[in-house]
Formats: structure tokens, C-alpha cells, sequence
């Protein structure tokens, strides 16, 4: 059987982060991947250079088209970028019934520059989030969902009860920005439990697209079947691979290694 997996995102020129990091992901896991662009980026390791904005008429024509022929088992949103394409996606999950959705709320790149205008924040909590199997934001994402500062794992718990409330169904807060930890430590709530899932910090300049990776590849191992705590297993082992063995390439924040986890033997292991 072969398991279908949509990413709607932005498009990535420098190949690490977005659509491109997605579809890596996917394939390197198995599954068919397929892609709704939401904008085109310029930029490269050292930053982005611009972004375009696709109209919200050509992103539900490019969704109703994957809706009519090529339904996915699982997908995920990157960056959507305003508050009316973040409306569109959200009434179109709903309407296609598609209960698998991942939400990865990309807010800012890298470098600093903002992928989600200020406005949209409230959209995203208003038409995307009760539609989230999973939501996987990282410390400053989830500091602006909740409007909370989180420095401990107990802020971490906090912020994650709170998005569970506004309607994700499952909230992993990534723990990569507490930098006090030896540990990058990623919490899982699902509503009735806190899960850890650790692994040892590296110390590195090439994380771009670590987020979207993380994502893609919790999108894929849904896409198959497999429960949220092991999907996340997965991708936990599949983007610590991806930073540990870098590719060194760029001037400035690398991609990570998508090729890792398959070409080490990480799986299974």
C-alpha cells in the first residue's frame, strides 16, 4: 500500500527549510509525498531575501485538486504566511474531513526574518488549531500562541495544556531553545499525559529546516498508521540524525542532512 502525505508551505530556493525539506522527509521515509505552495522565498544559508505570496485562489485550487484525485493519509502546514490563506487552509481541512493534520506554526526563519505576518497569529489560533492533530512549535512559536514565557520544562507544561485548550488535539513543544539543558528535550501532551522524548544537544550552526523536517517526518509515520508517540520517535531519531551528520554546506545556517537517518542505519535502532 502506498501511504500519500501533503505538505502545504511555503517553497524554500536555498533547498533546507519548506516544501523542499518536506519532500526529502517524506521520501526518505517511504511515502508519497505532495505539495500546495502557499509563497516563494528567495533566500539561501545566509538569510531570506524575499518573499511572494501565492493568492488564496491558486492555494484552494491547488488543494482541491489534490482533494479530488490524490486524498493523503496524513499532512502537514508550514508557512502560510496571513490570516486569509490560514482561513482557506483551515475551511478546506475541514471540509475534506482530513483529520491527520500537522501544524508546524512557522513564525520566523532562521536568520529573523518574519514568514508569518503579526495578524495572522490570531487566525492561526482561531481557524487552524482546532483542526490540529498535532501542533509542533518550538519555544518562541509556542511563547506567541499562549502569550506565556517558557525558560523550564514545567513553562513547557504549561504553554502545552494551554494550546491543547485552544484545540489541538496533541501539543509537541520542541525543547531546542532551552539552552541551559544538556538535553533537547521535546514534550508531548495529549490531553492526559506529558511523554519525553530526549536527545543529546549538538552543538551546531546547520539546523535550517530542522523544524519543517521534524514535522514532515511526524507527518509521514502518521501517513502509515502509526500512533503520535511513535511517530515522534521516529522523527525524533530521523532529525537528530539529520543535524548530527552535517553537510557543511553554505556561509551561513546549513540545511540539515536529510539523507542521514536511511545512510547510517539509525532506523530500527
Amino acid at each position: 500500500m502506498t501511504h500519500k502525505t501533503l505538505t502545504i508551505a511555503g517553497s524554500d530556493s536555498g533547498g533546507g527549510a519548506g516544501i523542499q525539506a518536506d519532500l526529502k522527509t517524506f521520501q526518505e521515509l517511504g511515502v508519497y509525498g505532495m505539495s500546495v505552495i502557499t509563497a516563494v522565498t528567495a533566500q539561501n544559508t545566509l538569510g531570506v531575501q524575499g518573499v511572494y505570496p501565492m493568492s488564496v485562489e491558486a492555494i484552494e485550487e491547488q488543494i482541491n485538486s489534490i482533494a479530488e484525485d490524490l486524498a493523503p493519509d496524513a499532512l502537514k502546514t508550514g508557512m502560510l504566511f496571513s490570516a486569509d490563506i490560514i482561513k482557506k487552509v483551515g475551511d478546506l481541512v475541514e471540509a475534506n474531513s482530513w483529520n491527520k493534520l500537522v501544524v508546524d506554526p512557522v513564525m520566523i526563519a532562521k536568520g529573523g526574518s518574519r514568514l508569518l505576518q503579526e495578524e495572522a497569529v490570531e487566525a492561526m489560533k482561531e481557524h487552524l488549531l482546532p483542526h490540529a492533530y498535532v501542533i509542533t512549535p518550538n519555544i518562541p512559536e509556542a511563547e506567541v500562541l499562549t502569550g506565556m514565557k517558557i525558560k523550564t520544562e514545567d513553562d513547557q507544561e504549561a504553554a502545552a495544556e494551554a494550546l491543547y485548550q485552544s484545540g489541538a488535539q496533541n501539543v509537541v513543544i520542541k525543547g531546542g531553545h532551552i539552552e541551559d539543558e544538556s538535553d533537547a528535550v521535546d514534550l508531548l501532551y495529549d490531553g492526559e499525559e506529558f511523554h519525553e522524548f530526549k536527545s543529546p544537544r549538538i552543538k551546531t550552526d546547520h539546523t535550517h529546516g530542522t523544524g519543517c523536517t521534524f514535522a514532515a517526518a511526524i507527518t509521514a509515520e502518521l501517513a502509515k498508521g502509526y500512533s503520535v508517540k511513535d511517530a515522534i520517535h521516529t522523527a525524533k531519531k530521523f532529525i537528530s540524525a539529520a543535524i548530527y551528520n552535517e553537510l557543511r554546506i553554505g556561509s551561513g545556517n546549513g540545511p540539515t542532512n536529510h539523507w542521514a537517518y536511511k545512510r547510517i542505519g539509525v532506523e530500527g535502532k
